[in-house]
Parts: structure tokens; sequence; C-alpha cells
């Protein structure tokens, strides 16, 4: 994985915050201390982020070496399983390892959760998708995390893709206006999304040529009509379910016909995963 020029910027940010003037603890070792450590599965999960972590060591202190031979990223990783080797200068060791831990920890729940999503909908032709709602400065290491754990991207910002939510269509005064003025101002390249919370206002959008409509917060129910009508009417529109979707909601949600399914609880309600840092000294 290629970092960002953003991605590299946010982790010197982010040791420079931790770092300060200088590590007060790490100064206490030995001068010309070496070390090495090893990374620990504690928990079953599928691992992300090691490029962040190769980072992390890489700007702290060139002479640390960092791999990790054998265990790739997006590999579904048993509790107990070692799988990294960092070493060299045991004060530069201790000084990175609470930011790549941080990093290493969330991406993998990431792509952790994410792999529980899609499992949940196997078999059905439905796609799990992510959002924006992501860590601020986290959205490259996030959204590839999302892919190692077998899910899709959807845009990346708001200069990839037109998507018109409930406030643009508030703001247009129709589902239609939106729509039409979105496609006049847009080339034919750029895909457009409306976000629709009910049949009326689904009927209304692919009546108008929406490519992707997003079906928010709706049932199961209506969800299967929308898929019915779209079928009927319009069957190159593509179909995505979002609003409150969880894991045991996924399967019903995926047999109404939907060809996406986005969740945001896949970066913004993630609990990190239990990876330990196991130390050696010489």
């Amino acid at each position: 994985m290629r970092l960002s020029q953003d991605t590299l910027a946010l982790i010197e940010l982010a040791l420079r915050e931790d770092l300060g003037p200088g590590d007060v603890s790490a100064a206490l070792l030995p001068e010309g201390l070496a070390g090495s450590a090893v990374f620990v599965a504690k928990t079953e999960l599928v691992l992300a982020g090691t490029a962040a972590v190769v980072e992390v060591y890489r700007q702290l202190d060139p002479e640390v070496a960092v791999s990790f031979d054998g265990a790739d990223e997006g590999q579904r990783l048993s509790a107990g399983t070692r799988f990294g080797l960092v070493r060299g200068p045991a004060a530069s060791l201790l000084s990175g390892e609470r930011l790549a831990l941080n990093l290493l920890q969330r991406l993998s729940a990431i792509a952790t959760h994410t792999r529980r999503a899609v499992d949940a909908i196997s078999g059905t032709k439905a796609r799990i998708l992510d959002t924006r709602k992501t860590g601020p400065g986290l959205r490259q290491l996030e959204k590839h995390a999302v892919r190692m754990g077998g899910g899709m991207n959807h845009r990346f910002g708001l200069f990839d893709g037109v998507m018109l939510k409930d406030n643009h269509v508030a703001a247009f005064g129709s589902v239609t206006k939106a729509i039409e003025t979105a496609r006049a101002h847009t080339h034919h390249l750029l895909q457009i999304e409306c976000e629709v919370d009910d049949l009326r206002q689904f009927d209304e959008a692919l009546a108008a040529g929406a490519g992707i409509i997003l079906l928010d917060n709706m049932t199961e129910a209506d969800m299967s009509e929308a898929v019915r009508r779209r079928d009927a009417l319009r069957p190159s529109t593509l179909l995505e379910a979002s609003g409150n979707m969880t894991l045991p909601r996924l399967p019903s949600v995926a047999k109404s016909g939907v060809d996406f399914i986005s969740m945001g609880a896949l970066t913004h309600s993630i609990t990190a995963s239990d990876i330990s840092l196991d130390w050696s000294i010489g």
C-alpha cells in the first residue's frame, strides 16, 4: 500500500503530538541498548494497518526494522498468532509503540468488522460499502482496511461522486429538481446518487434517472418493493440500502434484492482489536 501525502503528514503529526520535545521515559534507557518486539493477536482478527506501522517507525528512526513476513493484509489471524517483528534501538521501539498499536488495532478492527458484515450476506448479490464517516485524517487508511475486510469503498470524498442527501433535496425543493440540476452541471462520467426516505421519493428519483438511489432507513418490505419497481421500470439503476444497518439485520436487507448496503458503523463505531507488542531486550 502506497501511503498518500496526507497520511504521511498525519503520522508525522501524531508522532509530534505524542513525543513533544522528547520521550523522557525512553531517555532513561542505557545508550545503545537494542531490543525487539513481536506483535501478537490476542483475539481472532483480520489484519490491516501494517503499512502504517512501517511508516511510524520509518519516520521515528530509520534504524528500526519492521517486518510482517508471512502475515498479509486481509489475512484472518487466530488468537495467539505472532505476526510481526520490530527490532532496533530500544528507545525508538518504545517511543513508537503506542502510535503503532493505535493504528494497527483500529485498522484491524475495521477490517474484522467488515469481514463479519461481508460473511453475513454471503450468497446474496449485495455488497458491503463504507461511508465518509471516518476518523479525521484517517480516510485512506480506514477505507483500505474496509477493502482488506472484503468490503467496497463508497466515494472517497466530496469530489468523486454526486450524493444528493435529504438536505440537498430540501434546498432544491424536490428530488427531480436536485437530480436535473446535478446532471446539468456534471460530466457524464460522474455518477449521480440520490437519497430517498420513502417510496414516493423513490418513484420520483427513478423517473428522474438517478444512477444510484439510496434507500434511507426504509423497512425491508419497502426495500423489496423498491427493487420490484426498479426491475420493472429501470433495471440499470443501482439501489443502496443505508441506515441502522446492524450485523443481525444484514441478511434480511440483502435478501430484499438491493445492490449495496452501506454501513457507517464499519468506521465510526468500532472497538479496537486486542493486539499486544511483546518485548525482549538485547
